[in-house]
C-alpha cells in the first residue's frame, strides 16, 4: 500500500465512523427525518428483491445502516477490502445524503444553505468514494484480466487453427505420395 492510500483512506473513513456514531447515539430522532425517505425506497427494495428481509421500522434501519457504515469504515481505514468498504459507504451514502439534507425542502435561506452545502459534500465524497472503490492499487482489475484471458484464448485458438490446417495439408501430401 502506498503513502497516499495509507493517509487518504483513513481520512475518507473518519467521516462514516464519527457520522455512524452519532448516528446510533440519535437513532430516534434521525429515524423520525428519515422517514420519509425509508418509506419511499423500503417497497421499492421490496418489489425489486423480495427474497431479502428489509426491516421497515425507520428506527431499525437508520441502526443498521449506521453499523453498516461503521463496519465499512473501519474496514476501510485499516485497508481491508478497500474497494468493497468504499462501495458499501457509498451505496449507505444516497439515501443517507437525501434523507439527511433536503435543502429543498427548507424555507428559511440560511438553512436551506447550510442544507445545501452538507447535501453537495456529501457528493463530494461519494465522488471519493467511487475512486477509491475502483482503485485497483496499480494492478490490473478484473475486466482487464478477463479481456486479457479472453484475448490469448482467441490468439491460441487461431494459432491451432493455422497448426491444424497445415497438419492436415501435409497428412493430406504423404497420403498421396
Amino acid at each position: 500500500m502506498t503513502v497516499i492510500r495509507l493517509i487518504a483512506r483513513p481520512l475518507l473513513a473518519s467521516t462514516f465512523a464519527v457520522g455512524a456514531v452519532a448516528a446510533l447515539k440519535n437513532a430516534p430522532a434521525l429515524a423520525e427525518k428519515s422517514k420519509p425517505v425509508i418509506d419511499r425506497i423500503v417497497p421499492a427494495i421490496d418489489k425489486a428483491a423480495p427474497q431479502l428481509p428489509v426491516p421497515h421500522d425507520a428506527l431499525t434501519l437508520v441502526r443498521l445502516n449506521a453499523a453498516v457504515q461503521l463496519v465499512a469504515a473501519l474496514q476501510l481505514a485499516r485497508g481491508r477490502a478497500p474497494r468493497v468498504s468504499s462501495a458499501v459507504l457509498a451505496a449507505s451514502l444516497a439515501p443517507t445524503t437525501v434523507a439527511g439534507h433536503p435543502f429543498w425542502e427548507e424555507k428559511d435561506p440560511q438553512a436551506r444553505q447550510a442544507q445545501q452545502l452538507h447535501f453537495f459534500k456529501n457528493l463530494s465524497v461519494l465522488g471519493g468514494l467511487i475512486l477509491a472503490a475502483v482503485d485497483t492499487e496499480g494492478q490490473p482489475g478484473v475486466a482487464y484480466r478477463a479481456q486479457a484471458v479472453g484475448r490469448t484464448a482467441r490468439r491460441e485458438a487461431k494459432h491451432l487453427a493455422r497448426e491444424s490446417k497445415l497438419s492436415a495439408k501435409l497428412a493430406a501430401k504423404s497420403v498421396t505420395s
